[in-house]
């Protein structure tokens, strides 16, 4: 009997330890499911290109991130794609590892590279636990059927984007410009907000500057100066920088035009946007042709 008491309770701790392994499992799972939210919803604006829009550019949501947006420019026309679980029209047959290859390489698992207007050379900062987050989290959101029309580009694409990347990791939140600047880069905010050479090439040594006419069902719209510059920010509040992000508003009230990316940069939570503002202040005071 005490034999078979001892078994009972080795077996119990045994069914035990498990369950206590499972209940981890699930909640380290619910945590990068949240992280996943948070970034596709907030920091990375994935839907903000794409997302189904009507005619009139109002976001279809019941749509989801099936894409279609037309981005139509002198050196290329470009469709936002479908990054819904769809089988057939979406990301469905993808792997996880295929899909991390896409995001943060702009490499399709055909071999075929991804054009511009996908931000890969920043998302090539995306940190392994962010990538999966946010992979986890495209997987758990609806499949919606739409079948994209193909980008064309009249120029050559680059044989990639840089060497494969593995074991990228982010800035810890205690550096507060640092981690500020690895948001400002998944966030892609220098990818409208610095010139462009003749070539379409953004000029990096005028980081943040502004001056990019981009055009689309809004008009023209002017990316203005980031940097701590006369014309810049120099004369702008934390609190004034953190709202124009958020609200898609100046200080004046006046609103930006798209594509900036408000309707989600208002999920950034506290900590990461006082991050970005700090990042921002270190940038090398630049003069631009930005709006005002």
């Amino acid at each position: 009997m005490l034999c078979e008491g001892r078994r009972k309770m080795r077996t119990g701790a045994w069914l035990f330890a498990c369950a206590v392994l499972s209940a981890q499992a699930a909640v380290a799972a619910d945590a990068k499911l949240v992280r996943g939210k948070y970034l596709v919803e907030g920091v990375l604006a994935c839907a903000n290109c794409h997302a189904v829009r009507d005619k009139t550019g109002a976001v279809i949501a019941e749509k989801g991130m099936a894409g279609g947006f037309e981005f139509a420019e002198e050196m290329f026309k470009s469709y936002a794609s479908n990054i819904t679980p769809d089988r057939e029209t979406g990301i469905g047959k993808w792997t996880d590892a295929q899909l991390a290859k896409a995001i943060r390489e702009g490499i399709r698992p055909d071999g075929s590279l991804i054009g511009p207007p996908m931000p890969i050379q920043f998302y090539r900062s995306l940190s392994d636990a962010d990538l999966a987050a946010t992979i986890r989290y495209l997987r758990a959101q609806p499949a919606v059927v739409n079948q994209v029309p193909k980008s064309t580009f009249n120029f050559p694409l680059p044989p990639n984007y840089g060497p494969p990347l593995k074991n990228v990791a982010s800035p810890s939140p205690k550096d507060k410009v640092a981690y500020g600047g690895y948001l400002v880069a998944i966030a892609h905010c220098m990818e409208c907000h610095t010139p462009r050479d003749e070539r379409g090439m953004l000029v990096m040594t005028s980081l943040g500057a502004g001056g990019q006419n981009i055009k689309g069902p809004w008009g023209d719209s002017i990316s203005r100066n980031l940097t701590p510059h006369a014309e810049g920010l120099r004369d702008w509040s934390d609190e004034q920088i953190a709202a124009a992000i958020r609200t898609g508003k100046d200080r004046s009230g006046k609103p930006y035009k798209p594509p900036m990316a408000f309707d989600w940069y208002h999920n950034i939570n506290d900590a990461d946007m006082a991050a970005i503002v700090a990042y921002l202040r270190t940038l090398p005071p630049q003069q631009g042709s930005g709006s005002k």
